[in-house]
């Protein structure tokens, strides 16, 4: 999960020309010089900052980079020595130097208070709201959730989260973020990430940001406020996942992450990064995706909460499975099934009732299928949909799974049979996740389609989702 960093001699930033640069904020000019020196691309250049190639080449044509977010990622990803990054207008790495047995090197992160969490947020949502180009350039890092992860362990106990702000916040401004929270989730299981999200950032932008930085409020309060705004950034964070837009996706789950440890919520954070996980695996960044499931599902037994502790061990399932360990996904997979047996479902959080047998037996599915289990893969498809008529989302997956599973076993008037009644659902989407899997199954029918059952459902595909991902 480590980013290699840029290899750039710590003397070679002195040089009065790369200072002169850094203090226009020419990064333009930085990353040129850094080609110069190192001989690396524009590709190897984006991949240690966490930017796009494409973006990266248009700075380094003269586009202007403006946001504190991302140039803080440039001067991380460049290992900049504190002269450099001053010179720039950021902070040193390390503004006192440490003492006695807690010492850091200048490399080592240094926990954040929870109000530079809120400061951070409330620049991700502002610019998100105003659609900066940067941030849809920003490109998903498996090494990304290394530190977060991390921190979420190391960090010490929460620091009191109260604040003398001009505007007294209490139950009813927490329950009011809680109760649209539940209303964007339930539009998004129907419509898909994109029917919303742009409803969402505006409330973390317009509602919530205001509430946290103008507040008022005791310990108490200010936990269950931080702990609020974190379960709404985690569907904003979801919600971006489902539309591909990975890079956001990512750095809304750090955040709600981060306010989640804030709040001293373990439950809360053992199903962000399960979220983590989810999406890590999905994007073939398996090793990551174990690692953070592994991580839920340490969390979800501190939290005592045992639907946590299940969801954590299917994710763990799902990328053993796709690393093909079939001995190791089994038993992740039986660990999950005796931790939902335990659990009493009357006493967990409103944000896991979606957790169900339903939603149980298409993990499972998804698992026999990425292993080749086809039979078993088969059985637990048909299960999966049983499942409730509202997650209209789920539903598409799951008949899209089955169509799948119906194609691997050589039965292609089956697979369109069943994934013409995905394609009818994924119609009413905004999930590029749906579309996803749709395009998969074409591919996977492309062997059969001189049939003329294959032919015109591919046909369809084509015609009904055109251009969208």
């Amino acid at each position: 999960m480590r980013l290699d960093p840029l290899r750039i001699p710590e003397d070679a930033w002195s040089h009065g020309e790369v200072l002169t640069a850094l203090a226009a904020r020419d990064i333009g000019g930085l990353f040129r010089w850094i080609t110069s020196l190192t001989g690396a691309s524009q590709g190897r250049i984006g991949a240690a900052v966490g930017l796009e190639q494409g973006y990266v080449s248009r700075i380094m044509a003269g586009r202007k980079v403006t946001s504190i977010d991302v140039l803080e990622r440039i001067a991380d990803g460049c290992r900049m020595p504190d002269q450099a990054r001053t010179a720039m207008g950021l902070a040193p790495r390390q503004t006192t130097p440490p003492t006695g047995p807690d010492r850091r090197t200048p490399s080592e992160p240094v926990h954040r208070t929870w109000q530079e969490d809120v400061r951070s947020a409330a620049e991700l949502w502002r610019g998100d709201v105003n659609r900066r180009e940067v941030l849809r350039q920003v490109a998903f890092s498996s090494a990304g959730y290394t530190l977060p992860a991390l921190r979420w362990f190391t960090a010490p106990d929460p620091a009191p989260v109260t604040q003398s702000g001009r505007n007294t916040v209490g139950q009813p401004e927490i329950d009011t973020i809680r109760a649209m929270t539940a209303t964007y989730r339930q539009l998004d299981n129907q419509y898909g990430g994109g029917h919303a999200r742009d409803t969402v950032i505006r409330c973390l932008h317009q509602e919530v940001t205001p509430l946290l930085t103008d507040g008022r409020y005791d310990n108490g309060t200010g936990q269950r406020l931080l702990s609020a705004a974190a379960e709404l950034a985690q569907l904003a964070g979801w919600q971006a996942y489902d539309t591909a837009e990975h890079g956001i996706a990512q750095r809304y789950l750090t955040l709600a992450l981060d306010f989640a440890h804030a709040a001293g919520d373990d439950g809360l954070g053992a199903e962000i990064l399960a979220a983590m996980s989810h999406q890590a695996t999905y994007l073939g960044h398996t090793t990551t995706g174990l690692d953070l499931a592994r991580a839920a599902g340490q969390t979800a037994r501190r939290a005592g909460v045992p639907v946590l502790t299940a969801e954590a061990h299917v994710m763990e399932a799902h990328a053993l499975a796709r690393a093909n360990d079939e001995r190791a996904c089994a038993a992740a997979l039986h660990q999950a099934e005796q931790a939902l047996d335990r659990a009493d479902r009357s006493t967990e959080p409103q944000w896991l009732s979606y957790f169900d047998e339903a939603y149980l037996s298409a993990k499972f599915g998804h698992c026999f299928h990425a292993l080749g289990c086809n039979t078993h893969a088969e059985r637990f498809a048909v299960r999966s949909l049983r499942m409730d008529n509202r997650y209209v989302r789920g539903r598409a997956f799951n008949l899209a799974l089955l169509a799948s599973v119906h194609a691997q076993q050589g039965e292609p008037d089956r697979a369109c049979a069943v994934g013409a009644e995905a394609l009818t659902l994924t119609t009413q989407l905004r999930s590029a996740r749906a579309v996803r899997y749709l395009r998969d199954l074409q591919t996977q029918l492309a062997p059969h389609r001189r049939l003329p059952a294959v032919r015109h459902f591919t046909g369809r595909i084509d015609a009904t989702l055109g251009r969208r991902r």
